[in-house]
């Protein structure tokens, strides 16, 4: 996966390179950020020449897309010229102007129509998306669609309950790998409600005997 310095079509950059310039450090600091809520290009397309299954295209964008978004970076897949097939590269643009490059893929066409083409272009799409987002393709059951859901900011949960309801129903609410991660988080949380809970019960109390005097 290469940066593009901006304003230079078709030119590419090493991520060692140290003349790196700030947008594409941004682009590079998104996409880390980006990646992290990727889900895996699930395989729901059937292949009934192999009996197969495979992500198509639109899963590949699907596992990929609102992460990308989310952080402020656009997916672009641009073809380039070849005599025998397809080449096609895919670019990831980010608000402050950055670029993302994964290289250009060629795909050789089996036929020389349209049809041959297209096949070979919808391929290569597939590919190259998913070498430069770092996705593999994996079978559509109920694990793979637990690790689609993006990962949520468990702590800030945890922190915005204001009583200790909240924090039970918060906690209720969690995946097992949650509740491993935050419970550090959720016994200092506890702790810290536990003296407002406690003036509220006295407070109630008193009120409760207030009234009975009357």
């Amino acid at each position: 996966m290469t940066p593009r310095p901006s304003g230079t079509a078709g030119a590419s950059r090493n991520l060692n390179d140290k003349t790196m310039n700030t947008e594409d450090t941004k682009a590079i600091a998104a996409f880390v950020k980006a990646q992290a809520s990727f889900g895996a290009a699930l395989k729901t397309a059937s292949n009934p020449h192999f009996k197969s299954r495979y992500a198509d295209l639109s899963a590949c964008v699907e596992a990929v897309i609102d992460g990308l978004h989310a952080n402020g970076l656009a997916l672009i897949q641009t073809s380039h010229p070849s005599d025998t097939g397809v080449a096609v590269e895919t670019i990831l643009v980010h608000e402050s102007g950055g670029k993302i490059s994964g290289g250009i893929l060629h795909v050789p066409a089996t036929k020389q129509d349209a049809q041959g083409y297209g096949s070979a272009l919808t391929y290569a799409r597939r590919y190259s998306l998913m070498a430069t987002c770092g996705i593999a393709p994996e079978d559509d059951d109920g694990n793979a669609a637990s690790r689609r859901r993006p990962a949520r900011d468990v702590a800030a949960i945890i922190s915005a309950a204001s009583s200790l309801l909240e924090l039970q129903s918060a906690w209720a609410g969690f995946s097992p790998e949650e509740k491993i991660a935050a419970t550090a988080a959720k016994d200092k949380r506890k702790e810290e409600l536990a003296p407002a809970t406690d003036g509220m019960e006295e407070a109630r109390a008193l009120i409760a005997a207030t009234q009975a005097k009357k």
